[in-house]
């Protein structure tokens, strides 16, 4: 197991609480040995002018999922930030929910990188983003 503080879905709700993850509708749905899961609504908040999820809506999820992993693999008193973040949108997407998931590629000690796969509802691959963080 990766996890030094052990991610529970209540203490990710709690800690999105009043902050653009929760304006998002982003919510955090499953923890895993080594995944935590997301899913975020396709609708007026993550729209684009043209009727589509928004790409930056999507690197919203993206990033706070590579970001929730990476504090929960730090010992207490370490924080990470977000170095460098990119995202390839494979499907657009109208309506209902897209759902991510994030694993660790690199754990280090100065700097973690963590790959997110955003799906849509019947499972198709809408977005594949690579999360760079750096350690504090």
């Amino acid at each position: 197991m990766i996890w030094k503080r052990q991610p529970t879905l209540e203490t990710m709700r709690a800690m999105s609480e009043k902050t653009l993850v929760a304006h998002l509708g982003i919510e955090f749905i499953g923890v895993g040995e080594d995944y935590l899961e997301a899913r975020m609504p396709v609708d007026t908040r993550t729209l684009q002018p043209f009727g589509l999820l928004h790409g930056g809506a999507s690197v919203s999820l993206a990033e706070t999922l590579g970001s929730m992993g990476a504090y929960h693999c730090l010992e207490e008193g370490r924080t990470c930030v977000g170095l460098e973040i990119n995202a390839n949108h494979i499907r657009a997407v109208r309506t209902g929910w897209v759902s991510g998931q994030a694993r660790p590629l690199h754990l280090g000690l100065t700097t973690h990188v963590w790959e997110i796969r955003i799906n849509d509802d019947q499972g198709r691959l809408v977005c594949i983003s690579r999360l760079t963080l750096m350690i504090l």
